[in-house]
Order: structure tokens, then C-alpha cells, then sequence
């Protein structure tokens, strides 16, 4: 189908812009897009506004791949979309969005964009509404400045992203670069890449995200722009880069996304101590442990099982927090003492950076602290551990250390064991087990009693 395409574009074209293709030249159906997208299309199109499918869902249909969500493109603005949509709510600060809920689905719609060589015409109708705003950075701090299509294309970050489904005609609107690049697997941010980096550093979060999720190479000006402009990403919000972390991790391709992050050299400023330990491990250790954490995650993903973000940044922090336990714990703090300050420390200057909402920092923080009460095996100590919420989570972190190549001299088959025996194989298990030595500085000496004399 995409070869097919290709021929449309031999008659000459402007380098930028929108070219249409009917319905019987692309493989895109109806039948494929969600039911709730297409009553939002239909109801937009029955009030007289322009409505297209846009965005990645479409890149998605054209790659035969089923869309995770759908948005909806329309030259009907924010105020107008509510009115239509009783089941809508607008949000956004930045760029005003509206976001239609069907259920759990919910349909997001965006208003036709324009550059902000219009906003100055908006703001003479809207005098009293600034609609574009950058910051110092060149940042945008506000961008409703609104546009035609043919604007809104010139407005989305990466070329593949650029097209447009029509329920009206059922023609695709393609950005003409983006034909190209989707046949040669090319990741291409449309305009000049260091201005749109400043306008919205997290488009170079995106540019790795995308290039992991399609296997797509970056285009070279795209790629080469962004280790000098990584440290942006320092001025987005933590709470939005937060969001942006969880789509990267948790949505399938968390390995390859973590490896193009080193490589664009974004990691450091996302997750600045992890890169720092990763750095120093010249064993390689650190590496193989976040990489078979990220491994696991993705097959938990395609399995269709839950994976929480605090067994995620757990892994994703570990190695820092290690470094500084075993820091401390060297220097005489007790290792339950020296792990809770690692762990408040490493987490607050984490929060700095990605905000960590405390429903999960306080597990991550759970599964490392019971680290240290799993050596401990005596049955009633054990039993204790096993019953605790987190123990499944720090079970699973322990498995993932010995995957790494950690010597725990045996302890993930103990507890593999231990918690699939009745309890009077438990109490064999626990008797027969030699426990494993408590650390330096932990517990209270042997306290001696004397003997009385026998007279």
C-alpha cells in the first residue's frame, strides 16, 4: 500500500504541505477505528466543523498496527466542542484540549493550530486573552493560536505524524514528506529541529519514544540537535515529565526506548543519579539489572499483566540508592539507618526531576527496605516477611537481582521454596537453612548472663 502511495508523489509537490488521497488508494476502514472516535467525527461533521482522525492513530492504521488511542482534529474551537459534547471537559493550560469520555475511552479533540506569526492578529480580536506566550527558553508557556489544516500540519512535531483521515470523503490528508519516511523507517521532526526542541523540549522525549515504539532511525538534523539541548528538559514540569517517563516505560518497548535514551544522551536529565551509577559500574552490573527489569516489564506488557511505576522506578533508582547505602553502611551506620536515608535522599532528588506521586514512592521505598528482611529466614521472621503487602514486589526485585548476576547465595530458590510449602515443610525449610549472617552494625551484641553460683 505505502508503494502504492509513493507514486503519487512523482509529479512535482511544495516541499511543505498537504496532499490528498482518496479512499481507493490507502487500506485505512472504518472498521478499524474505534466507534466512539467515529461519533465524535460524525456529530463535529453534522454541526457544520471540520473533523479528521489525525495524528498517530493514523500512522498507526497505515502500518497495520491497532492504535492505542484516537484523537480528533477540528477547526471547531474548545468552547465549541463542550457545547456539542455533554460528556467533555477541557483541559490544558498550555494548549487547550478537550477530552470526550466514553466510559474508560476517552476521545481527545484538538483545535486546528497555527504558527505565532498569527497570534499577534488573535490577540487584536482577543485583546484582553494573550493566546501565544514563550519563556526565556524559548518555551511555549501558552500556544492557543488557532489555524487552518494545512497550519496544523506545519505545527505537528514529526512528519509520520502529520496525517489526516476524513469521515466525509474517507480521503487521507498526508504531510508528503511523511509518505517517504514511513517507507524508509525515518523519524523526521518537521521544521528547524533546535526551535521546536526549545518550544517543547519533551519532543525530543517523544523523538526517542517513537524511534523505540516503530524501530525507526532518526533523521540526522533531527537526532544531532538533541544531547546539546537535552538539559531543556530541566524547565518542563516534573509532574508532566512524570507522564512522560510512564509512556516511554510501561507501554511495551521500555528496553529500547532506555536504550535511546542513553544514546541521545537524554537519560542524564530524566533520570540524572541512575545515569551517573551507570556510568561508574565497570562491571556492568547496574546496566544488565535495569535492562532485565525493563525486559520483564515489556513481557509483562505484551502478556497483558499489570505493571506498577513504583517496582519500576524501584529498579530505576536501585542502583544510586545502592551506591549510597553500601556508602554509608562503610562508613558505621547501620544498614536499615544508611538504607532509609539513601533512599530519602536518592528519591528527593529524583522528585526534582520527575515528580514521584507518594502512592508510588512509598512501595518503591518498601520493596528496597525489605531487602534487608529476606536474608532473614528464621520461620516466624520469614513468616512475618511473607505476609507483608509489598512482599510479592520485593520477592520479584530479589529474582531480578540473581538475573543480574547477583550472588545471594541462594536466597530467591529459599523463598521460592519457602512460600510454596505447607507450614510444617516451612518449619523443615527454616530449621534446615543455615541464616545468613546479619550485616555489620545490625542488631543488638549477645547479651551474657552470668551463672549463679550452686551453693
Amino acid at each position: 500500500m505505502i508503494d502504492r502511495l509513493l507514486k503519487i508523489f512523482t509529479r512535482p509537490e511544495p516541499k511543505l504541505g498537504l496532499v490528498s488521497i482518496p479512499r481507493d488508494q490507502h487500506t485505512i476502514s472504518r472498521k478499524d477505528i474505534s466507534p466512539n472516535a467515529l461519533k465524535v467525527l460524525y456529530r463535529l461533521k453534522n454541526a457544520n466543523h471540520q473533523a479528521y482522525l489525525v495524528g498517530g492513530c493514523v500512522r498507526d492504521l497505515m502500518l497495520h498496527k491497532k492504535p492505542k488511542d484516537f484523537d480528533v482534529a477540528t477547526n471547531a474551537t474548545p468552547e465549541e466542542v463542550k457545547h456539542l459534547f455533554k460528556n467533555s471537559r477541557v483541559i490544558g493550560r498550555r494548549f487547550k484540549i478537550v477530552h470526550v469520555s466514553f466510559g474508560r475511552e476517552i476521545i481527545e479533540v484538538t483545535t486546528f493550530r497555527a504558527g505565532h506569526d498569527s497570534a499577534e492578529s488573535q490577540e487584536e480580536l482577543h485583546p484582553k486573552h494573550a493566546v501565544a506566550a514563550k519563556s526565556e527558553h524559548g518555551m511555549l508557556v501558552r500556544d492557543n493560536v488557532y489555524g487552518t489544516m494545512e497550519e496544523d500540519a506545519l505545527r505537528r512535531d514529526f512528519t509520520v505524524n502529520a496525517f489526516y483521515y476524513s469521515v466525509e470523503d474517507f480521503s487521507l490528508k498526508v504531510f508528503n514528506q511523511g509518505i517517504t519516511d514511513i517507507q524508509s523507517k525515518t523519524l523526521r521532526i518537521i521544521g528547524n529541529p533546535e526551535i521546536r526542541y526549545r518550544e517543547d523540549p519533551v519532543r525530543m522525549l517523544r523523538a526517542a519514544r517513537f524511534a523505540a515504539k516503530l524501530e525507526f532511525e532518526l533523521e540526522p538534523q533531527t537526532a544531532s540537535k538533541i544531547p546539546a539541548l537535552s538539559e531543556l528538559l530541566h524547565n518542563v514540569a516534573p509532574a508532566r515529565l512524570f507522564d512522560e517517563t510512564l509512556k516511554l516505560f510501561v507501554s511495551g518497548h521500555a528496553l529500547a526506548s532506555f536504550r535511546k535514551l542513553r544514546e541521545l544522551g537524554l537519560l542524564k536529565a530524566l533520570l540524572p543519579a541512575t545515569e551517573q551509577s551507570l556510568q561508574q559500574d565497570e562491571s556492568g552490573f547496574y546496566t544488565r539489572f535495569i535492562e532485565q527489569a525493563l525486559l520483564n516489564t515489556d513481557q509483562r506488557v505484551l502478556q497483558g499483566k499489570p505493571v506498577t511505576p513504583a517496582f519500576l522506578y524501584a529498579a530505576l533508582l536501585w542502583p544510586a540508592t545502592n551506591e549510597q547505602f553500601q556508602q554509608l553502611k562503610n562508613n558505621g551506620t547501620p544498614p536499615s539507618v544508611a538504607l532509609h536515608k539513601a533512599s530519602q535522599h536518592i528519591t528527593g532528588e529524583q522528585n526534582k526531576t520527575t515528580a514521584i506521586p507518594k502512592r508510588f514512592s512509598i512501595p518503591m521505598r518498601e520493596i528496597w527496605e525489605l531487602q534487608l528482611r529476606l536474608p532473614r529466614k528464621q520461620r516466624a521472621r520469614a513468616l512475618a516477611v511473607l505476609e507483608h503487602p509489598r512482599f510479592r514486589a520485593a520477592y520479584d526485585f530479589l529474582l531480578l537481582r540473581e538475573e543480574a548476576g547477583e550472588n545471594t547465595e541462594g536466597l530467591g530458590p529459599w523463598w521460592t521454596e519457602f512460600q510454596q510449602s505447607d507450614p510444617a515443610a516451612q518449619e523443615i525449610i527454616s530449621k534446615k537453612q543455615v541464616p545468613v549472617r546479619k550485616e555489620p552494625g545490625s542488631g543488638r551484641p549477645p547479651r551474657h548472663r552470668r551463672k549463679r553460683p550452686s551453693f
